[in-house]
C-alpha cells in the first residue's frame, strides 16, 4: 500500500490527519511534517491499528509526491 497522508481542514479551523500506509511509529513523524508546514499546535492523537504494526523499510529515492486532493 503506498503511504498516504490525508489532511482535513474543518469548519471550525481544526485540521484532522490521518496517515494510511504508515506502519509503527513513523506516522507521528508525519504530524512534525504537519506542524512544520501550517505552524499547528496538536491537541489529540488517536492511534490505529497500524501505529502497532512493524513495517520492512524499502528505500526509493527516484520519486516523491505530494498531492492535495
Amino acid at each position: 500500500m503506498a503511504k498516504k497522508l490525508k489532511i482535513k481542514l474543518l469548519p471550525n479551523g481544526e485540521i484532522q490527519m490521518e496517515t494510511q500506509g504508515v506502519k509503527g511509529k513513523k506516522c507521528l513523524d508525519y504530524i512534525e511534517v504537519l506542524k512544520k508546514l501550517v505552524d499547528v499546535k496538536i491537541t489529540d492523537t488517536q492511534l490505529s491499528q497500524e501505529y502497532y504494526e512493524t513495517e520492512s523499510e524499502v528505500t526509493n529515492t527516484e520519486n516523491a509526491e505530494i498531492r492535495f486532493d
